[in-house]
């Protein structure tokens, strides 16, 4: 069954103030699970967020969208050491392979969160990139949610930028 354009947009999640704590909570989960680590909520830096890896998860359905995660490429390699149990990644491809999860899971475990929405809403496969010199722009609407975490006293940025 086709639907109108109209339609579709009505039937589409839009952000409210609780989706930030909801973001929070979902990072904060992914992180005690998978990395064993408490990760906690900080206040946003004055510069916009930066990093030598980004990790993007797709969202289309009820929420058209980006999901990003942004640390340093030592910040990652922590991670997917973590991950490992303990044993450092042996390639870049490993630490990619990890972040690119924790990304999947965040915006899972986010989806799952948000009324109505853990059904109605693909995750396209985590894309991950690597480097120290390069800024990711999105033509997705002004609508965002961001925030700003602190992971072993390094900064941590997660954000969902929403289409219409």
């Amino acid at each position: 069954m086709n639907r109108s354009l109209a339609e579709r947009s009505a039937s589409r999640a839009r952000p409210d103030a609780s989706w930030q704590v909801m973001m929070q909570a979902a990072i904060r989960e992914v992180f005690q699970l998978m990395v064993g680590t408490d990760i906690q909520p900080a206040d946003p830096p004055p510069e916009s967020p930066s990093g030598g890896v980004s990790a993007m998860v797709g969202m289309a359905g009820a929420l058209c969208g980006v999901l990003r995660l942004r640390c340093s490429e030592q910040t990652a390699v922590s991670i997917a050491t973590k991950m490992l149990g303990g044993h450092e990644p042996g390639a870049l491809s490993d630490t990619c392979d990890a972040i690119g999860e924790i990304s999947n899971m965040v915006a899972g475990n986010f989806k799952a969160k948000i009324a109505g929405l853990c059904d109605a809403c693909m995750l396209s496969v985590p894309t991950v990139v690597v480097g120290v010199d390069y800024d990711v722009y999105s033509l997705a609407s002004p609508e965002r949610v961001e925030v700003s975490m602190t992971y072993e006293g390094q900064p941590l940025w997660v954000g969902l930028e929403i289409s219409s």
